[in-house]
């Protein structure tokens, strides 16, 4: 994929006030959890719409095989198939793999737009080892989706410790878009242990 290429699918369409849930990831391969998760945020959070942003490569996953991104997203949208799941390469057109690049490039480009970074509990149990942690979580609301079994270690986590007092009650989730960063909220509900790593081959290949 060119970069020619890859700009039209960057930044998806949006409006000033729309409420964007944003799902970062791999999608190595992309799965039915994925899409349930955004239908699920989507409900719980009042969202308008969500990006699903297939990164070029993931920091923390170095090594693993890894389809090309081309591969990765043509599966993505086959697996979205939703009017108000959108999916874009943009950090491959922005050049990073980091999530705080991504989200602060989102700010200042589609300023007018509500946006909220959805992760499961498995990301949220390993978040303090993200690039600038703290400042992704000062730049943008959190979703966490409750992902069985990590609820405990997810919740125990060195971030979920630091960001306690910045926790909206389930009930307000629906609010979380308008809330000032830092806030998040951890949704509970959403029961998948579907996972790219077990949808793929020992030789890392995958089929859609």
């Amino acid at each position: 994929m060119t970069p020619a290429a890859a700009s039209p699918h960057a930044i998806p369409f949006h409006t000033d006030g729309m409420r964007i849930g944003l799902l970062g990831g791999s999608f190595n391969p992309p799965h039915e959890a994925h899409r349930a998760i955004s239908l699920f945020a989507m409900k719980r959070l009042k969202l308008d719409r969500i990006w699903w942003l297939v990164t070029p490569g993931n920091p923390l996953k170095q090594g693993r095989a890894l389809h090309t991104l081309d591969e990765r997203m043509a599966a993505a949208r086959k697996v979205a198939n939703h009017p108000r799941i959108d999916v874009s390469c943009l950090e491959y057109v922005i050049g990073t793999r980091y999530t705080y690049d991504t989200i602060g490039y989102l700010r200042r480009r589609c300023a007018g737009a509500r946006f909220v970074w959805i992760m499961g509990a498995d990301n949220l149990a390993q978040f303090h080892r993200w690039e600038n942690w703290q400042g992704i979580a000062s730049l943008m609301p959190i979703a966490v989706i409750d992902r069985p079994p990590d609820s405990f270690r997810a919740l125990a986590s060195p971030a979920a410790q630091t960001l306690a007092r910045y926790r909206l009650d389930e009930r307000d989730a629906g609010r979380l878009a308008a809330r000032r960063p830092p806030a998040w909220a951890f949704l509970t509900g959403m029961k998948s242990d579907l996972s790219s790593t077990r949808l793929r081959n020992p030789d890392g290949s995958w089929t859609i």
